[in-house]
């Protein structure tokens, strides 16, 4: 873990002196304000098409919203590509009442987000109403912030490949759970 970890208490210990005190559980009680505050306002916009009927796979997508007609979007079966078109303020939002799967089926079928023509992670964002699966078998490339309201896990205990997330994970109600996963915050 490189950065800092900002929780409630515990009170600080000798491995871990500066968590649990009253200055990082009101920087963690923020970032959950504005987690929910993202959240709200994502699910607030105008609902957008679902250009592959739930599944991204394959698929090329311009910049705008993105909702999951049935409540649920899935990238199995090939990578799914953002394309910013030149512009490097593109901005994507992908809604979803329930889940959120990328991988699979299996451990062998780990799938990436591509970024083409512009595109930054800093402006890809997932509202997920329920849970987050990313790359349950290990490996592949995840892209933007990710808010799920029942939480999200990458990759799972026993696999070796690397899953990598170019964004953030948050959870409004539950755990992030991270199983060999690299993080990469983009700029602001």
């Amino acid at each position: 873990m490189n950065g800092t970890i900002y929780t409630a208490a515990p009170p600080p210990t000798v491995s871990c002196p500066t968590e649990g005190t009253a200055v990082t559980f009101a920087v963690a009680s923020q970032a959950q304000s504005d987690a929910l505050t993202a959240y709200g306002e994502m699910v607030a916009l105008p609902p957008g098409s679902d250009p592959g009927a739930g599944s991204l796979a394959n698929l090329v997508l311009t910049p705008g919203v993105y909702t999951a007609a049935a409540g649920s979007f899935l990238l199995q079966g090939g990578d799914l590509t953002l394309d910013a078109q030149g512009d490097a303020n593109a901005v994507w939002v992908f809604q979803m009442a329930t889940s959120l799967t990328v991988g699979g089926p299996g451990a062998a079928f780990p799938q990436s987000v591509v970024l083409i023509n512009g595109a930054q992670a800093k402006n890809v964002y997932w509202q997920v109403g329920s849970a987050a699966t990313i790359n349950a078998g290990g490996g592949g490339t995840m892209v933007g912030t990710i808010i799920a309201n029942a939480g999200a896990a990458f990759s799972t205990s026993g696999s070796t490949n690397i899953v990598t997330l170019n964004g953030r994970a948050l959870s409004l109600g539950a755990s992030v759970t991270l199983v060999n996963t690299v993080i990469n915050v983009p700029a602001p």
